[in-house]
């Protein structure tokens, strides 16, 4: 395949045999409470040792992480980060029309906000991911804000990741230092099919470096393709809130319209469906 997939192989192991493969460290505390978990057993780019993947894919979420991801989209709702053009739709990254969009690049305005996100995405890391990071990594360019909050947070070295090299000076794509051996935690600001992530991922393990989570506040959780988009890449992605979340918070906020609110609803019942008969693919 191309330079840095991976071929995912699923495998059960039993707890106390996860200690000797993944710790570096700390242990993160959520996982002591789990009995069996599975993971995934993921061959490193140059052949070198496994990486082992707690269920690749996209992070199922607890009661409690469904609570913080409407506290967040509260958050982002009171700055005006969520949009309604039904009208005239927004075109995203991905290609696909869409009649709401969240500007999660608002956030880095509003201090208060900001400190309150960061810290429900901080306090979620430490309790799901299997491997704590050696470094956190921002892609371009709504990443790195995120990438630099959740770094200090987390006391760990941050670098950034480019789209493609620089094209002059030492031409990078990734600025920092990444010692051998290195996991890395991307982060990034939203995804919708998880496809413009693969790219920064694959940069990062060309350099030896490990990768098995993503983090994100905002993941529309409505178009197909992220789940087996990630679970290809031997990734899971971790995420805030989505529109259901947003949805709720509006609802009960009562932020919105019911006109509004109906039209997501409708969006969300066939997002693909609704993009293709508005311009996207």
């Amino acid at each position: 395949g191309d330079r840095g997939s991976v071929s995912p192989k699923p495998i059960k192991i039993t707890h106390a045999s996860v200690f000797p493969l993944i710790c570096r460290g700390r242990f993160f505390p959520a996982q002591l409470k789990r009995p069996r978990i599975l993971l995934t057993q993921v061959r490193s780019l140059h052949g070198e040792g496994l990486q082992m993947v707690k269920n690749p894919g996209i992070a199922e979420r607890t009661t409690e992480q469904k609570a913080a991801g409407q506290t967040a989209a509260k958050y982002l709702i009171d700055i005006e980060a969520v949009n309604f053009r039904p009208d005239e739709p927004y075109k995203l990254t991905a290609g696909w029309a869409s009649p709401v969009y969240v500007d999660c690049r608002r956030v880095i305005a509003f201090l208060e906000e900001r400190r309150a996100i960061v810290q429900l995405g901080v306090d979620m890391l430490e309790r799901d991911l299997a491997e704590e990071p050696d470094l956190v990594a921002g892609g371009e360019t709504a990443g790195i804000p995120y990438a630099a909050w959740i770094s200090e947070s987390l006391s760990k070295p941050m670098l950034y990741v480019r789209k493609k090299p620089k094209g002059f000076g030492r031409n990078s794509q990734i600025e920092g230092n990444i010692p051998d051996g290195s996991h890395v935690l991307l982060v990034e600001d939203l995804a919708t099919d998880g496809g413009s992530k693969i790219n920064f991922i694959n940069a990062l393990r060309e350099t030896g470096a490990t990768v098995s989570d993503v983090f994100v506040v905002f993941f529309y959780g409505a178009f197909p393709g992220a789940e087996e988009t990630m679970a290809d890449a031997g990734v899971t992605l971790h995420y805030l809130c989505d529109w259901w979340d947003v949805i709720t918070a509006a609802e009960t906020g009562g932020y919105f319209t019911p006109g509004d609110i109906a039209g997501v609803r409708g969006f969300l019942a066939d997002p693909a469906g609704w993009s293709k008969a508005h311009g996207g693919k």
